[in-house]
């Protein structure tokens, strides 16, 4: 299985990397979702790179790669390390599990477009609240722990624009319950390295997650998968014509939204919160299970 694969792996890591964090003993958190093979290759192409150190003036092999040898190459070499997992395995990751990108806010505007960011205290800028799917509260700092192959997105600023992007390895707890991210890491500041970072460190901005686990608020102007889904169900139950569901959160969406929320005595705003959204699901799933078109039909022989 690959969760059994990617904890035999990490299992050698551990002994090979000494805690950044002193010898304090801390307990390794179990994944909550399943490791792809992806992750587990990914993160072995990532272990080899381990100590690799830039040249004069900045060179990088990974900006190279991506067209500048001499650019900052954070976000440069996990895309190369996603694109020595495909040419190994014959993936077809870049560009579609993770981002090709070397500009600032690009990757994370890459994931949130996928539907797959979280915000890490669970209010995305532009959008509004987010949560876990399955949970009837809102995300705040500490709610998601990142997941093995998430990407953890950085500001060392106060401008909220990404200045570093790391990716998981595992994240530990300590004797005291606080938890603490492992990551690998280009361009720090000049090598390759193992780093460690509190889940509360208050610059990380958020996760470019692997598995779709959040859910979040929509309004006029968003676009991504997130509004594609939110239109399809809009569309099945005649909210919406289906000329207009294009992934992106135009006028049309708003009046259909609004429709919805009248309809179920919901406030009229035009924003698909929480609430709104759990009536569409709810409305939605009551619907296919009543469509006959939807029914699988099983021959029984007996």
């Amino acid at each position: 299985m690959p969760l059994r694969r990617f904890l035999a792996l990490l299992a050698v890591l551990m002994l090979l990397t000494p805690s950044v964090l002193g010898e304090e003993e801390e307990e390794v958190i179990q994944p909550q979702w399943e490791v792809p093979d992806y992750v587990t290759w990914l993160l072995q192409v990532a272990d080899g790179e381990v100590g690799y150190t830039e040249g004069a003036h900045g060179y990088s092999k990974y900006g190279e790669w991506a067209g500048d040898p001499y650019a900052q190459w954070c976000a440069e070499f996990l895309c190369w390390c996603v694109d020595q997992v495909d040419q190994q395995h014959g993936t077809s990751l870049l560009k579609n599990v993770y981002p090709l990108y070397s500009g600032q806010n690009t990757g994370r505007s890459w994931f949130i477009t996928k539907g797959r960011y979280i915000v890490r205290w669970g209010n995305l800028e532009d959008w509004g609240y987010q949560w876990m799917q399955g949970d009837d509260s809102y995300i705040t700092t500490g709610t998601y722990i990142p997941q093995p192959g998430d990407w953890v997105f950085f500001t060392w600023t106060d401008d909220q624009n990404t200045d570093h992007v790391a990716m998981v390895e595992y994240c530990t707890r300590d004797k005291d319950g606080n938890v603490n991210i492992h990551v690998i890491e280009g361009n720090t500041p000049v090598a390759v390295k193992r780093t460690v970072y509190p889940l509360t460190y208050t610059r990380i901005l958020g996760y470019g997650t692997v598995h779709d686990v959040a859910e979040t608020t929509m309004r006029y102007g968003n676009v991504g998968e997130k509004v594609q889904q939110l239109q399809n169900k809009l569309v099945y139950l005649g909210y919406l014509d289906a000329s207009k569901a294009t992934g992106t959160f135009g006028n049309a969406t708003v009046d259909a939204v609004k429709a919805f929320q009248r309809a179920e005595g919901l406030k009229e705003h035009g924003v698909a919160n929480k609430t709104m959204q759990d009536a569409l699901n709810k409305r939605y799933l009551a619907a296919v299970d009543a469509d006959p078109t939807t029914w699988q039909v099983v021959d029984d022989d007996d």
